[in-house]
């Protein structure tokens, strides 16, 4: 099983949310950097005690995404392209319209030959979402 994992710099809570959200997901973990028991090798400051340590999201029946909060700036080309494949075409068209509200519309979602719709979506996180309804 593939699960992507998505690095964010203190938004990871925030895209979780949204994916959540959009694709009527179910959070099966979100932990905490505040949530490790202390280790002097390995110290947590305050302002990041509520930063996301480990999160991971079940999409579908089978897709899952996992993602964390680092501690560095990421260049857009760092970060991870999701392919999402449905087998009807209301959901992904809820999932679309959320994800491209402060995004980039990279391809329009519309019917292909290849697929009743296909399409491509950089979100507000930066993180290019390509959606393919069979």
């Amino acid at each position: 099983m593939i699960k992507p994992y998505l690095m964010f710099n203190r938004e990871c809570e925030e895209a979780f949310k949204l994916y959540q959200q959009a694709f009527d997901g179910e959070l099966l973990a979100m932990q905490k950097y505040g949530d490790m028991p202390p280790n002097p090798e390995f110290p947590v400051s305050e302002s990041d005690k509520d930063l996301v340590l480990h999160a991971q999201l079940k999409l579908t029946d089978n897709g899952y995404i996992m993602g964390s909060d680092g501690s560095r700036d990421f260049n857009e080309g760092q970060k991870v392209s999701i392919s999402i494949e449905l087998n009807a075409e209301e959901p992904a068209i809820k999932a679309w319209n959320i994800l491209k509200e402060g995004g980039n519309v990279q391809m329009d979602l519309q019917p292909t030959f290849f697929s009743k719709l296909h399409g491509s979506v950089k979100d507000k996180f930066g993180v290019t979402w390509m959606f393919t309804v069979m």
